[in-house]
């Protein structure tokens, strides 16, 4: 018999009911020896990899900064560092982005973070009604609308997706 998902309240689903923002929140069991978290949730959900967003942290110029990226493609780390006015962007170490948001690795959500880091959403997110994103737990993702997640995130929006 196959273990249910937990669906419980997470960090970045307190922080969407506390804003009374629309969301949807959709649980699978996630397998641990998955090669890719966000490929993964794509094919659990049913949802075309250009819909399912990954949240990566990076370092730009001293400061950690999130990237809302499409599964189906990669972070382009110049362009990230360019929409945020800086000048180098290298990838986070994974401890200190766990550290950082609050959340493990392949599990990070933009939201609900443990300290709130500027966030650039990727411009394909403009693309879709509604997006989904990691609620906060692998296995556990949360669909809203993108303009509803760049409002509470404050986010950029900017093409930082490299295909």
């Amino acid at each position: 018999m196959a273990k249910k998902p937990k669906t419980g309240g997470t960090p970045a689903t307190v922080a969407l009911t506390a804003a009374g923002t629309p969301y949807t929140l959709h649980a699978y069991e996630h397998d641990p020896a998955s090669p890719s978290y966000g490929e993964e949730a794509a094919e659990a959900l049913g949802v075309s990899p250009d819909r399912v967003f990954k949240t990566l942290v990076a370092d730009v110029d001293g400061e950690l900064t999130v990237a809302v990226v499409p599964v189906a493609g990669s972070l382009d780390l110049k362009a990230l560092a360019a929409a945020v006015g800086g000048k180098r962007a290298a990838m986070a170490d994974p401890a200190v982005a766990e550290r950082t948001t609050g959340y493990v690795r392949g599990g990070i959500s933009p939201l609900g973070q443990r300290k709130k880091l500027r966030t650039v959403l990727d411009s394909s997110t403009e693309e879709h009604a509604t997006i989904c994103i990691s609620a906060g737990r692998r296995g556990l993702e949360v669909e809203l609308s993108p303009q509803d997640l760049a409002a509470l995130t404050g986010a950029v929006v900017a093409p930082v997706r490299r295909a």
